[in-house]
């Protein structure tokens, strides 16, 4: 993780805090149910909005699925013991030329983590952190949770707004207009970078991969534009419901095997 990790984490965090401070400080719809005693939806708010902020912190701060040396050497590749099979000389493998270590395949070396991370997608610099196998199915979760949050702070911020053509009204509402511009930037970010992931999980591929397709040694010369997807239903059951980091090589051998 990034030098700078502990900033980027505040400044998420400050930003959320003022957002929600400032939400809840205006003439808006959950200002009104607080005066008159409703304290549901306010209070569902600012758990959400801390339920966001906690998802937040776990994905930024656990492990992405950094291949250790042991596994390497043990030929295993994850803690619960799935062996490896042995790769054949026709199936291209690369060691790293950073850390030195024979990389798993859909593994790729991030410069700014200084690890190799299993079935790597990017480095998030939003997180900190890379988004790698083991954190991958929490970034989604974590991003889905964000977008309700950002949704129904949008809502809270229009209702707050009633516009009149008059400085004085700029000067008292200007925050909240600011807030409700800036929460609709976000929302448009998030819902297009979760529309993207989750288009990529269907398909069991990566952002790396997506992009990379022509320069990754084990997909040009696989024969196949994807020898990683085994359709819709499996692809979300092994990212989503999957408690053990999996063999690709194994599907990747599979796939091969398989008349095209």
């Amino acid at each position: 993780m990034g030098p700078g990790g502990g900033w980027v984490r505040a400044a998420h965090t400050a930003l959320s805090g003022a957002l929600t401070l400032g939400l809840l400080l205006h003439r808006t719809d959950l200002q009104k149910q607080e005066e008159r005693g409703e304290l549901l939806q306010p209070l569902s708010f600012v758990l959400l909005v801390l339920c966001s902020v906690l998802l937040y912190f776990r994905v930024s701060l656990m492990d992405p699925g950094f291949v250790k040396p042991e596994e390497v050497e043990a030929g295993k590749g994850e803690a619960q013991s799935v062996e490896v099979p042995q790769v054949p000389s026709d199936i291209p493998t690369r060691r790293c030329g950073y850390c030195l270590l024979q990389q798993p395949m859909r593994a790729r070396h991030c410069q700014l983590c200084r690890h190799c991370v299993r079935r790597y997608d990017h480095h998030c610099p939003w997180l900190e952190n890379c988004v790698g196998e083991r954190n991958h199915p929490l970034f989604i979760v974590y991003l889905s949770v964000q977008l309700v949050v950002l949704l129904w702070g949008g809502q809270v911020a229009w209702s707050g707004l009633y516009f009149e053509q008059s400085w004085e009204w700029l000067r008292h509402n200007g925050l909240l207009l600011a807030s409700f511009l800036l929460i609709v930037t976000f929302s448009t970010v998030v819902l297009l970078l979760l529309l993207s992931h989750l288009y990529l999980i269907s398909c069991n591929t990566t952002s790396w991969e997506f992009l990379s397709h022509h320069r990754i040694s084990y997909l040009r010369h696989s024969g196949l534009e994807n020898p990683f997807d085994q359709g819709l239903l499996l692809n979300l059951w092994r990212f989503f419901c999957s408690c053990r980091l999996t063999t690709w090589e194994q599907i990747y051998l599979d796939s091969r095997a398989q008349p095209v």
